[in-house]
């Protein structure tokens, strides 16, 4: 396929304009202006104005590390990437994503993802939503071919396929996944064939051909639009540059590197626009002084404003998504409930109330679900009730993806422990997309996870995970300890702007309590006191509250000790004052839960006691942790029980804060 004239101007501008940008940042670097690192595509240039030519508004793309000429190719100012990389204010994400996590919503980027493979589940989220939105537009999953061998990779080819999603998976082949060469590291003879595996219709084009890579990327797109669903093309292209600034290329020879210099896309592109007399030599060379001015115009500008970074406070103030204010407390009926019908409750009404509002999970229609919680959900919304293959990156990353575009996704992960599975895109993509993005995008997706012991599943399928999350700034983490909480508490994370956590005990599924109607909701972030007392605070969430509760009653009748009971329900954010407030006044603190002890969440509330000078002068004893034993939950009966925290210990370890020396 030839260009016509504005288009082949357009190509080679593009082109000119990305090698330009690598060029002057390869010097920033040399003379030590730029701080980090950066990851250059030079050679590369083809493969992705061609992508880009062949795409319409409203096409989205996932870049990877290696981002630069694609986010030009795509409509990005050049003066704001500069200003990114330089870490200034006035970059494209006001210098909080740097090289590798550009995002620019406006020319429908979502943002490059500096883990290897790890967009493609985003781009299948993109295209999740564009689906659902009736949309023709289609998304692009770019990544190398190191990444082909990820697993998170494969998954989400094989779900945008199950699924029928209008994904494009673009696979830049420039021969090394860093070092290594992709002849030792591939086992397939194509990278492409692998999508056969997946019933994928697939190509192969020149990847330093511009306009073999236009008319590749227009079939595969004609066909997206068309089937509405997926096609993968792999491109051959190559990096003249080292994979990243500290990079000598020792393990390329000089002949191959020499071979593709001749094949030099911006160069080969020239040549065939003078020999088919579409530009004169003039022309050719004027286009190129254009587009390299204009580069080094912008970085001129980028570089007179480096210095003007965002405030610490401002950052800070980017790491969640603002709410939306909501009314909380009010409840004009309750009924009893499962815990598990509570949360079923829940999922239904909030699906009624919002139509972006989606589940997505493993075994979640005619099944119902693992522990039956979807239970008959699909009969009503047989068009939101999505049940995947197993693959809980992919299926996770889907919903972080889909998210982007307003998607309210509810992930369910079968098994809590499952959740190390899906810990990328909750921790480097849901945790961080309205920080790095600076606040271009938002992540209000709510991942939904069954813990605890008890079910004699060993130690695989039962434990509790929560702190391995609570360290990650940007996320919400909830643990309700009864139906009504879990349903109040539910709603409110569908409806929230920020990625939700929802962990749910499997010990209590089948209890029994009031539940509100679908007006009610509780705040995330807050406490709540289970039972008022004057003598002891105890602090607890998810199951453990219940085995609180039973203790307490034991305590108040037989010694007259009345303990005031603090149920977290919110991990993160902490409600740290209603905590305080209750030590201060009882002056004793006993913190409960059953995950381990070392280095699990009740660490933290001690912490929070010994460094607020009230609450410490108020302690009138040492306070105590008793909490999980440290090993695995045995799959033994009587073991398992030991595990965990039991009332008698809780009653033993108050009295010992009332003994006298």
């Amino acid at each position: 396929m030839r260009f016509t004239k504005d288009q082949a101007h357009k190509a080679l501008s593009l082109m000119v304009r990305s090698r330009r940008f690598e060029e002057l940042v390869a010097q920033f670097f040399h003379h030590k202006e730029m701080h980090g690192t950066t990851h250059l595509s030079i050679g590369q240039e083809a493969a992705q104005a061609g992508l880009s030519l062949a795409l319409r508004e409203g096409d989205w793309i996932v870049p990877t590390h290696r981002c630069h000429g694609h986010t030009i190719a795509r409509g990005s100012d050049e003066e704001a990437m500069f200003s990114e990389m330089f870490g200034s204010r006035h970059g494209i994400a006001k210098g909080l994503g740097g090289s590798m996590h550009m995002a620019d919503v406006q020319t429908w980027n979502a943002g490059s993802s500096s883990v290897v493979g790890s967009g493609v589940n985003l781009a299948t989220g993109l295209g999740f939503a564009l689906k659902r939105q009736e949309s023709d537009s289609l998304s692009v999953a770019i990544f190398g071919d190191g990444a082909s061998s990820r697993g998170s990779v494969h998954e989400s080819m094989n779900l945008a396929s199950v699924l029928g999603l209008p994904v494009l998976f673009f696979c830049e082949n420039n021969g090394y996944g860093m070092s290594a060469s992709r002849d030792k590291m591939v086992s397939a003879s194509s990278i492409a064939k692998r999508a056969e595996g997946y019933g994928m219709p697939h190509d192969t084009a020149d990847g330093n051909d511009v306009e073999a890579v236009y008319a590749a990327v227009l079939a595969a797109a004609q066909y997206i639009r068309s089937n509405g669903k997926p096609y993968f093309l792999e491109v051959l292209t190559y990096r003249l540059c080292g994979h990243s600034k500290s990079d000598d290329c020792r393990y390329r020879t000089r002949e191959e590197e020499a071979e593709w210099e001749a094949k030099d896309p911006i160069s080969r592109f020239c040549r065939v626009l003078i020999k088919d007399e579409l530009f004169s030599e003039e022309e050719v060379s004027e286009i190129i002084l254009n587009g390299r001015k204009h580069v080094e115009e912008a970085a001129l500008r980028a570089r007179a404003t480096r210095d003007d970074h965002l405030t610490l406070e401002e950052a800070q103030a980017l790491v969640y998504a603002p709410e939306d204010p909501q009314t909380y407390g009010v409840v004009h009926r309750t009924i009893r409930s499962t815990y598990r019908e509570a949360i079923r409750s829940a999922l239904a009404e909030e699906m009624d109330y919002d139509g972006a509002v989606h589940l997505i999970g493993e075994d979640i229609g005619l099944y119902g679900g693992c522990f039956k919680v979807t239970g008959d959900l699909y009969a009503t919304y047989p068009d939101r009730i999505h049940e995947t293959p197993v693959s809980e990156e992919a299926i996770t990353g889907m919903g972080v993806g889909a998210s982007f575009l307003g998607i309210r996704s509810v992930v369910e992960i079968m098994y809590g422990d499952f959740a190390t599975l899906a810990s990328d895109p909750i921790i480097n993509h849901a945790a961080k997309a309205h920080f790095i993005s600076a606040g271009q995008l938002s992540a209000p997706i709510v991942v939904r996870a069954p813990i605890g012991s008890g079910t004699g599943h060993g130690a695989q399928h039962t434990q509790s995970l929560e702190s391995m999350f609570t360290n990650v700034p940007g996320l919400i983490l909830v643990a309700p300890s009864c139906p009504g909480d879990a349903k109040a508490l539910l709603k409110s994370a569908i409806r929230s702007n920020n990625p939700v956590l929802f962990f749910e005990h499997k010990g209590l599924y089948d209890t029994i309590g009031p539940v509100g109607d679908e007006e009610y909701l509780l705040p995330l972030g807050k406490a709540i006191v289970k039972k008022r007392g004057s003598d002891v605070t105890i602090v607890a969430y998810s199951k453990a509250v219940t085995t609180v509760l039973a203790a307490a009653s034991i305590l108040s009748a037989q010694d007259e000790i009345e303990v005031e009971i603090i149920d977290l329900a919110t991990l993160k954010p902490l409600d740290a004052e209603t905590i305080l407030r209750s030590v201060r006044k009882t002056g004793r603190l006993l913190v409960i839960h059953d995950s381990p002890e070392f280095a699990g969440f009740g660490a933290e509330i001690l912490a929070l006691a010994a460094s607020d000078e009230s609450a410490f002068h108020s302690l009138k004893t040492v306070p105590k942790r008793l909490c999980g034993k440290e090993m695995p939950i045995p799959f033994a009966y009587e073991l398992e029980k030991s595990v965990v925290v039991s009332k008698e210990e809780i009653v033993r370890s108050v009295r010992s804060l009332f003994t006298i020396a």
